[in-house]
């Protein structure tokens, strides 16, 4: 994860993360719907619904709001009835973009997002197109801001928490994960009063694409369009921002 800007702009992001936060949690209600639905709604014996909470608690959802969600998922009379879908496709300049979707609804989901493709120079492609260039990964990002502990021993901590890597930005400190490791390394991060700028299971890319003012802005505004489809749960890609 080293050597890109994701997180050059913490201010403007948490600006636009606070913003969208009721959005945010509407979403995460509905992955916990969809784990629920798949393993079962206690998190000892559904790795993937313990995963979603991780990343709940990391957005800030509140424990009520979280155990609310996942007793209606378990209600027998809940007829909401939502599967995961993905696409991938290309953006500007032939950026890899990959978008994870939930729908009770997959024509009306599809025609949407491949509106967003065509509508801001992009593509939509087929299953497995860009997949090959993304692997998936446990991401936890702290703001160096505030981090109640240092550099050092924040890393050995995670590291002996099972992290399978540690970096440092400019503004962030990033640990990545193995999917079947994350909830274990974020419980722990927890546990030591460390607050998270992001948390989750991610599509993280092997290689990144560059592009100039004007190709960024384009491939912004279809990031931020798809992102803003009800049904769109995370938007991956390898611009490097």
């Amino acid at each position: 994860m080293s050597g890109h800007s994701k997180w050059h702009n913490i201010q403007a992001k948490k600006g636009k993360a606070d913003a969208a936060r009721g959005k945010i949690f509407t979403k995460l209600g509905r992955e916990l719907l969809i784990a629920v639905k798949q393993g079962g709604p206690d998190p000892a014996g559904n790795s993937k619904l313990k995963d979603v909470i991780a990343k709940c608690k990391a957005n800030n959802m509140p424990n009520d709001t979280i155990n609310n969600a996942i007793k209606k998922a378990s209600g027998a009379a809940n007829g909401e009835n939502y599967e995961e879908i993905v696409y991938e496709g290309y953006g500007t300049n032939g950026v890899a973009v990959i978008v994870n979707a939930s729908t009770n609804n997959k024509n009306r989901t599809a025609a949407d997002v491949r509106h967003i493709f065509d509508k801001f120079g992009g593509n939509l492609g087929t299953p497995g197109c860009v997949s090959y260039m993304f692997e998936k990964k446990g991401v936890i990002v702290i703001e160096k801001e505030g981090c109640p502990i240092g550099e050092d021993d924040l890393m050995m901590l995670a590291i002996e928490a099972g992290a399978e890597d540690f970096s440092v930005e400019e503004e962030v400190y990033e640990i990545t994960t193995a999917p079947a490791d994350f909830t274990q390394v974020t419980e722990t991060l927890t546990s030591n009063n460390l607050t998270f700028l992001e948390a989750g299971v991610q599509q993280v890319p092997s290689t990144y694409v560059s592009l100039d003012e004007t190709s960024g802005e384009k491939m912004q505004r279809l990031i931020d369009n798809l992102e803003d489809l009800d049904d769109v749960l995370e938007v991956f890609h390898n611009w490097e921002e």
